[in-house]
């Protein structure tokens, strides 16, 4: 037997180990998941939330209308304490499309602004005397305020209950545009921080004081896919509410053509 067949094979020695390399391996397999998970989040915040939302808005508008048209012979009075979750007006914005009614529920929680915009509790019932305030998602949950940012001086909002239309206007200065034009005090639009809760005061950014109109006030978070501030809109009531007895197609405002 040669020499050379008696020489013991052996396995290659293992290269050194790179703790660096393994650990940038570990980090990017780990930046990946992350980023992965994000996306699926932001698919479900922007897309999956408002399809379900899309579907309980549906719900509560047609409960809402079959409501509302079993009781066309004897309309109810006015509601005056409505229960948390439960819908009881609509909401025109003719400016944000003829698509937009939405149905507006009772209560400012997660899950009652997950179905619409929302009433918040304290605050003034259309017809009454006071500041009417609803809130509601600017990005995700069916986005019902997303494009609150739109709204010009003037521009009409409406609010349908099972009775009446109630019309507002946007507050601000109509012939410049300029929303920050304050009319007794109020203006069109402003921008606060979250814990700024004056707005939807009787007299909006007035606390205290005892309201001389009846007032409109939207909600939401600002800037887009932010919640660091809040986007508010101030309207005014004009006129007298219209009977939907009477005028069952709403106001002219409600046809009326909005342009920048």
């Amino acid at each position: 037997m040669t020499a050379e067949a008696t020489v013991e094979r052996r396995a290659p020695a293992p290269e050194p180990r790179d703790p660096v390399g393994t650990f940038m391996r570990a980090l990017g397999e780990l930046m990946v998941t992350a980023g992965a998970v994000v996306l699926l989040f932001v698919v479900y915040e922007l897309y999956v939330t408002d399809l379900l939302t899309g579907r309980a808005q549906d719900e509560v508008t047609q409960e809402l209308r079959d409501e509302w048209g079993g009781q066309a012979a004897t309309p109810p009075a006015e509601p005056a304490d409505v229960p948390v979750g439960e819908a009881f007006a609509f909401l025109h914005i003719p400016r944000l499309g003829d698509q937009f009614p939405r149905a507006v529920v009772q209560g400012t929680g997660q899950e009652e602004l997950a179905t619409g915009p929302g009433h918040y509790v304290d605050t003034a019932m259309p017809g009454q005397p006071g500041n009417v305030g609803i809130a509601g998602h600017r990005v995700g949950r069916g986005s019902p305020f997303l494009d609150l940012d739109d709204l010009r001086p003037g521009d009409p909002i409406v609010m349908e209950t099972a009775n009446a239309w109630y019309e507002y206007r946007v507050l601000g200065d109509p012939s410049s545009g300029d929303l920050s034009v304050a009319i007794d005090g109020v203006p069109g639009r402003r921008i606060v921080a979250p814990e700024e809760i004056g707005v939807i005061a009787p007299v909006p950014g007035q606390p205290g004081a005892a309201p001389a109109a009846s007032y409109l006030t939207l909600t939401t978070c600002h800037p887009k896919f932010s919640a660091q501030e809040r986007l508010i809109i101030h309207a005014i009531q004009v006129g007298t509410p219209l009977a939907r007895a009477e005028y069952p197609a709403g106001p002219p405002s409600l046809a009326e053509a909005v342009s920048d």
